[in-house]
């Protein structure tokens, strides 16, 4: 009894331990902007140092809607951007626009080496641009994936009046925005920065140009002077970074660490359900998809509905294997478990072709890892794999091969089958097809186990 309590307290241990990190981890995630919304209070009026100094995509969205919650937590006087990137993802770079432009405490963007793509757009939507001598803004034409210029007109339009659009909010040439957008747009600049943009061109602008432009109202070496130009020398100024949990995030969110994580999720529950014993598949599992679920909620996209989902769907996998309802169960948790993993997602597509890869790449690891332990198996306890042979030491009857060659007297007719008497034991008996009548001498032919096949004597 005690054998079995311990077996079962340490099988849970591996659960405990994750849920120990998950939750110490979400603990240091929230507890420090409190301390530091805080500290900022005491020391009065501040100005946040946010970087954008990384892709474009969810995990910096998600890390500037925390840092701007900070900053409005301190009643901060104002923000600066630190902007040095190449791009990213249009979408998120739309959302981060539209969130500072509507955000109540005033941003400047500072452009420390490039602001490229996706990151003109976020400085665009700044209430100022101040540029480091040497910097660049420009360049935002729109590219796949592979870094090809995408030409589709719709996308062009969209991105074009989505940039014009930003410029025109401080009184910024939007000619000027949708020529770094359209190679198709054409401008006389040369009487402004001594070059006209051609067609097929993408506009870039230095620091001087943009300043010469109106995109740049004033050139700074660093975060101080740009501070001094704003007239907030003397501010406190907390400079906001990623947390370690916000930077395993932005990897743990990556579509291809996205789809390993799902694979070795997938194959290590599915193996732990069917070989007996909670190990390394079943930690393996619970630790991938643990990952998953934790960063794409520090991320900002996955809620508690996507984990329940997902723990409904696990949980009706298992009874399916045990509680046979013709598939339903199985089907009912299958659909809970992509809902889960899907909805967790930025980009629900992007999800779902993960989850199919992931299924796909799974059950062969399965079938791998199933052949290579097929003694160890669950279904072993559904099939009868003892043979009652001789060579086991089983003997379902008396055998009968030392009668082989005997001869002795019917004692009943055999038609064909009948009795004799061999010495002194009545033995029941079967000829080849012939009759043989009673008072006959009968040899034994043959002796199979308990078939015992005689013939007449003939003188």
């Amino acid at each position: 009894m005690h054998t079995n309590r311990w077996r079962r307290s340490l099988s849970v241990t591996p659960i405990a331990w994750l849920a120990l990190i998950f939750l110490v981890t979400l603990a240091g995630l929230f507890g420090s902007p409190i301390d530091r919304a805080k500290a900022a209070d005491e020391i009065g009026p501040a100005v946040y140092v946010i970087p954008v100094k990384q892709t474009v995509e969810s995990g910096l969205q998600s890390f500037l809607e925390r840092a701007y919650g900070e900053a409005e937590e301190a009643k901060a006087e104002h923000v600066i951007l630190v902007i040095n990137t190449l791009g990213g993802k249009v979408v998120n770079a739309e959302q981060i626009g539209h969130f500072i432009r509507e955000n109540k405490i005033p941003t400047t963007a500072f452009v420390e080496g490039k602001a490229v793509s996706a990151g003109t757009y976020i400085a665009l939507n700044a209430d100022n641009i101040v540029m480091q001598p040497g910097s660049t803004i420009g360049a935002a034409a729109v590219v796949d994936g592979s870094g090809d210029l995408i030409d589709n007109p719709k996308t062009v339009s969209f991105w074009t009046s989505e940039m014009s659009e930003s410029a025109g909010l401080h009184g910024r040439d939007k000619s000027i925005a949708a020529a770094m957008v359209d190679p198709n747009v054409v401008l006389e600049l040369k009487d402004k920065i001594g070059r006209d943009k051609q067609k097929g061109d993408i506009l870039s602008l230095t620091a001087s140009e943009a300043e010469k432009l109106g995109y740049s109202e004033h050139t700074a070496s660093n975060v101080d002077e740009v501070v001094k130009w704003l007239g907030l020398e003397g501010r406190t100024q907390i400079e906001v970074e990623p947390t370690l949990a916000e930077n395993a995030a932005r990897w743990l969110i990556n579509p291809v660490v996205m789809t390993v994580l799902l694979i070795l999720g997938i194959a290590g529950i599915v193996i732990e359900m069917l070989v007996p014993g909670f190990g390394a598949p079943g930690i393996i599992g619970l630790i991938s998809f643990g990952l998953y679920f934790f960063g794409h909620y520090v991320a900002g996209f996955a809620g508690m509905e996507s984990v329940v989902l997902f723990i409904i769907g696990i949980a009706l996998l298992v009874i399916e294997v045990f509680v046979p309802s013709f598939g339903i169960l199985g089907i009912l948790g299958s659909a809970a478990l992509i809902a889960g993993v899907v909805t967790a997602a930025s980009d629900p597509m992007t999800a779902f072709i993960s989850i199919v890869i992931a299924l796909v790449a799974a059950i062969i690891l399965i079938v791998i890892f199933v052949r290579m332990n097929k003694s160890r198996g669950i279904w072993n306890k559904f099939i009868l794999r003892d043979k009652l042979t001789t060579e086991q030491g089983f003997v379902s009857a008396e055998l009968k091969d030392s009668l082989l060659g005997l001869e002795g007297t019917t004692i009943t007719p055999l038609r064909p089958a009948g009795t004799v008497i061999l010495g002194d034991k009545r033995i029941d008996v079967v000829t080849s097809g012939e009759f043989i009548d009673a008072n006959r001498v009968v040899t034994v032919i043959k002796a199979e186990g308990t078939w015992v096949v005689v013939k007449e004597v003939t003188k």
